[in-house]
């Protein structure tokens, strides 16, 4: 009989919904587990492949620490703000609150229909007002620490999506990451959270997590921590001082020019008459171009003069100031002293520039005459240093550094790349930014017993450069709320990773009205035991999240450090290449598939393509396997229906009480059991997968010389492994082959026989002259007399030694005999 997939699913589904099955109990802390996904962001292409692809095998995980006797958390929600369903809005003329929650329900009936064990109950949706209500309270308590600050500053600006967008959401090639458009850059005034406060923190907790090291690394040096010495710079007939951080003071006696990054506000002040058209034309040529594009070391050098000069505090040496796009206004003090000999981009652009090149640093076993033909960045001795001649260049570090702190010509300083979060989006679909601007009070914050600030419905969201809730008067107009005056709200909205960034806490009671969440189950349930989702995020949401959850710990409201202990990127299912999007309309829509084969057989088929982190291309040609083997694993059970009603089996079995062919059996129940564990345990599915097609075909092979007792033992095992990979199916085998209570209501996994792993015999190659010409299994263990009786029976080992010379015979115990004939 096949298996009626569609039928049996539903009802399962149906189960457990109305038994409370996936309801959990959060009470019993005896072994919580916090399982999440990331959530998904309800856009109009709903779920695809590689949603299923992130939330399937998640799901499996989940299923097996369930079976494995743990109280498991697993939710899920909607990331429901943001750019892509206001774009559709402009598109279609549908609202965005419209289209997602029409989206949210949609997507909802697909994960159902996926058989996940949420928690329907944790639902959660960031939109609602119930929830960024809070997202307005975390603004105002960042803000009453100084933490959320507003100033003019340079950001980056995408003229397709109008709106700023973060350092990180800017891609290596300078495009946007939402819409690919070239993001340019302008002064705006806009919010900041200070990430840059809790830097250190951020680099010391990826001690603390179970993280893919590659993502660790990402955000290190993200936050690009060094430590370095900032030197006072005068200026030539002028009062102005530039601070310039850097991490050779060894080398300062080489400095021939400084560099300014040009849109500092000093380059205007500092620029000579002669040069400001040339300076100003310079600026506006740089733009478009991105920190990575400017900073590249494989770009052509570019820059120009500013007429003025500044003097070296160590030799009271006149050196020039140029500007060049390598400078950044974000790094440091956005001031470089540019020491050619020693810097390899420093001597490519004097090179470039005809600058003079001075050699500070003597490379051992070089003359002191000899020119430089490129930079020696190496350690070397101090030359044409003044009084630090002679000196190793790792000792002058430390001895300039001491000697301009002296002299109060600078100091040692800690210094990183990490800059604070822009989170002002000049969009509509977004949280309002709870503030007002008063002509008489300033800067004014909402009290937190007005939240929430409600985003209004009736807007003009078309793009016009400008926040779309300035054109709404009834949202802009309002009361101070310090004087009672007229006055202005905040028009922008709040980077949505904003919303993402504690989520994870609200799901454990997402309708809590007394707080921002449930603070005693928060520091019961978090850090999440288990976090899964993209490696794109290394940078933003994932640092976002480790942020806020410091500064919520330091207000009191959750006692862990971080908010996600350990973490597994899935890889990306591409098609043709490239990753699905309904923008390139290659997205592969999952619901056929079910149809025709079931939720089962698609999410394994989907762990079985390959290693999860790696993901892949799709291609639906091996589907067909995965169902035969769904069918065969079907059919065994029917055809031993009831058995374990009928027989009783025990926990363990002597391997001496056992035939062959039940042997053989129990061997490889337990193996697989081992292997499982394991394997799923670290997310390794598609091994999982095929370890169970061996059990099932060894289970086919010796059934028919089994006892029912063993044909219990095997399939109770075989059913209960094979549970989080197809939930709904295993439910089914596990009724059919007589059990009263069901899988995942009464939990139940199998401990392995480690006894039985020890193998009773071993395969021994035998080779002729180099070649394998048999393998050949012994007891364990036997002696040389014994394995050369048996290897010389062999038809192929005749046949390649009759009628030669035997050389030489070779006996690896256990592994090889080797025969050299002549």
């Amino acid at each position: 009989m096949k298996y009626p997939y569609s039928e049996v699913e539903k009802k399962w589904q149906n189960y457990w919904a109305q038994n409370n099955i996936h309801k959990t109990d959060f009470t019993n802390l005896d072994k919580a587990l916090y399982c999440l996904v990331m959530f998904i962001y309800p856009s109009g292409s709903k779920l695809h492949c590689g949603h299923w692809y992130n939330y399937g095998p998640t799901d499996s995980w989940a299923r097996f620490k369930k079976l494995q006797g743990y109280n498991v958390f697993e939710p899920m929600g909607y990331d429901a703000f943001g750019l892509p369903a206001e774009n559709y809005a402009i598109k279609t003329g549908i609202h965005p609150k419209d289209s997602t929650l029409k989206n949210i329900e949609d997507i909802r009936e697909q994960l159902k229909v996926m058989g996940c064990m949420y928690d329907w109950d944790s639902e959660l949706m960031t939109c609602a007002p119930e929830y960024y209500k809070w997202n307005q309270w975390l603004f105002l308590q960042l803000y009453k620490k100084g933490l959320a600050y507003r100033k003019n500053a340079p950001v980056n600006w995408c003229p397709s999506c109008h709106t700023v967008l973060a350092n990180e959401q800017v891609q290596s090639d300078g495009s946007c990451e939402r819409c690919s458009a070239t993001v340019i850059h302008k002064d705006m005034t806009q919010w900041f959270f200070k990430t840059t406060h809790y830097a250190d923190e951020l680099l010391e907790g990826l001690n603390k997590i179970e993280w893919p090291d590659k993502t660790k690394l990402m955000q290190e040096n993200w936050i690009g921590k060094s430590f370095g010495t900032e030197v006072k710079f005068k200026i030539k007939n002028s009062d102005e001082i530039i601070g310039v951080f850097t991490t050779r003071p060894d080398t300062l006696f080489g400095v021939t020019y400084v560099v300014l990054a040009p849109e500092l506000p000093l380059v205007q002040k500092l620029t000579t008459h002669e040069n400001i058209e040339k300076v100003s034309a310079y600026i506006d040529s740089i733009k478009s171009l991105s920190e990575i594009e400017r900073t590249s070391t494989v770009k052509e050098k570019t820059g120009v003069p500013i007429g003025a000069a500044a003097i070296n505090p160590v030799n009271g040496e006149e050196i020039p100031i140029w500007i060049a796009d390598y400078a950044l206004a974000t790094y440091g003090t956005g001031c470089v002293m540019a020491v050619p000999g020693h810097d390899e981009r420093d001597y490519e652009f004097a090179k470039k520039f005809d600058l003079p090149i001075r050699k500070v640093i003597l490379e051992d076993g070089k003359n002191l005459e000899e020119e430089l033909e490129s930079a020696f960045t190496e350690i070397g001795m101090m030359v044409n240093s003044g009084q630090f001649n002679g000196l190793k260049s790792d000792d002058g570090i430390i001895k300039i550094s001491e000697f301009l702190e002296a002299n109060d010509l600078g100091f040692r300083k800690v210094n990183y790349r990490l800059r604070d979060w822009l989170i002002s989006r000049q969009r509509y679909w977004g949280t309002p930014i709870p503030i007002v601007y008063c002509e008489s009070c300033g800067e004014v914050p909402i009290p937190e017993n007005e939240l929430p600030v409600k985003l209004p419905y009736n807007v003009d969201f078309t793009p016009d450069g400008g926040s779309p809730l300035a054109r709404n008067e009834e949202f802009v107009n309002a009361a101070c709320p310090s004087c009672g005056k007229e006055a202005k709200r905040d028009v922008d909205t709040m980077d949505t990773f904003v919303d993402s960034s504690w989520y994870y806490l609200r799901f454990l009671n997402p309708k809590f009205s007394e707080g921002m969440f449930d603070t005693e189950l928060g520091n019961q349930w978090t850090p999440v035991n288990m976090y899964v989702g993209g490696a794109e995020h290394a940078t933003m949401h994932l640092l976002y999240a480790r942020f806020i959850h410091k500064f919520l710990r330091d207000i009191g409201l959750v006692n862990s450090d971080e908010p996600f202990a350990k973490l597994i990127h899935q890889g990306i299912i591409t098609n043709q290449g490239a990753k699905m999007s309904k923008s390139k309309g290659n997205v592969v829509n999952p619901d056929k598939f079910i149809d025709d084969n079931g939720a089962d057989v698609f999410r394994m088929y989907l762990m079985f393509m390959g290693p999860y982190e790696l993901g892949g291309d799709w291609s639906d040609k091996g589907i067909v396997g995965v169902d035969r083997f769904v069918q065969r694993a079907y059919s065994i059970c029917k055809a031993t229906e009831n058995i374990s009603a009928r027989v009783s089996c025990k926990a363990k079995y002597s391997l001496d009480e056992l035939s062959e062919p039940e042997k053989a059996i129990y061997r490889k129940v337990n193996q697989t059991l081992h292997k499982i564990e394991t394997e799923i345990e670290n997310f390794k599915f598609n091994t999982a997968v095929a370890s169970l097609m061996e059990l099932l075909n060894t289970m086919y092979k010796e059934f028919e010389s089994s006892s029912d007792e063993m044909k219990s033992y095997s399939l109770e095992r075989f059913v209960s492994m094979f549970a989080p990979l197809a939930p709904h199916l295993s439910e089914e085998c596990w009724q059919i082959i007589g059990k009263t209570n069901t899988l995942f209501g009464n939990p139940v996994w199998f401990e392995t026989d480690v006894i039985s792993l020890i193998e009773d015999n071993v395969t021994i190659a035998v080779q002729v002259n180099g070649k394998l010409r048999a393998k050949i299994d012994f007891p364990i263990d036997s002696n040389e007399s014994f394995v050369k009786e048996k290897v010389f029976q062999d038809e192929k080992v005749l046949s390649n030694t009759q009628g030669k010379a035997i050389v030489k015979e070779i006996y690896v115990k256990n592994k090889i005999y080797n025969i050299v004939v002549r």
